[in-house]
């Protein structure tokens, strides 16, 4: 058993009280309830918050998202965003689009500012602009994660912005004997997105882990 002062120990404790730096507002805890009912897990309260400084910092404007879910992180992109920012998110699921539409709603997000798409990311993000978009947000368990990364950077302008969430895979990714196919693939993402010459890139340890890549 570790001391309750151990390294290990503050330092969980300190990530938890980062978590939750930031406490959420009804409508982000309602669109949480409506993800329990759906078997959704959104990303988490320090991520949401992440999202939104990130888009804050670069007054995005054209936003794409690879896994819809309950709205959580999309509005959390619109609530840093540009005023007249477009969120266009794709998700397979129409229950999870719907749901989301109601946290978009109760926010008070103009219809006008969210394009759902229902459907596959790898189907969708090709019909998408190349160096069209601020800020690309993957948050999708998904062996064509590899595809939809390439997709993202394609998509971005010169200082755009990747962010894939839960890139640590439940904190399995730091443990080298760990061998599940997810941990393969994040791994093999994080490689590809480091080696990148086009990109510029750090780890946080926010959530599950949110890789965070700049396009020169």
């Amino acid at each position: 058993m570790k001391a309750l002062n151990s390294p290990q120990t503050a330092k969980h404790a300190s990530w938890e009280y980062a978590e939750q730096h930031h406490a959420e507002d009804h409508i982000l805890e309602a669109a949480r309830r409506r993800g329990e009912d759906l078997g959704v897990t959104p990303v988490s309260e320090g991520v949401a918050a992440t999202l939104t400084v990130l888009a804050a910092a670069m007054g995005a404007r054209g936003l794409v998202e690879v896994g819809t879910g309950v709205g959580v992180s999309g509005l959390s992109l619109l609530r840093g965003a540009a005023p007249d920012a477009v969120l266009t998110s794709i998700d397979p699921d129409a229950d999870h689009l719907q749901a989301a539409r109601t946290t978009f709603k109760e926010s008070g997000v103009p219809s006008a500012r969210t394009r759902l798409i229902t459907g596959r990311a790898e189907e969708v993000l090709t019909r998408l602009t190349s160096g069209g978009y601020c800020l690309v947000h993957l948050d999708a368990d998904s062996p064509e994660l590899d595809e939809f990364v390439e997709q993202g950077v394609r998509l971005l302008r010169p200082g755009g912005l990747l962010a894939v969430n839960d890139a640590l895979d439940h904190d399995r990714l730091p443990r080298p004997a760990v061998r599940e196919e997810s941990t393969r693939r994040r791994r093999a993402v994080e490689r590809s997105v480091r080696d990148d010459e086009r990109l510029v890139t750090t780890m946080l340890g926010t959530g599950t882990g949110l890789l965070v890549a700049v396009k020169r």
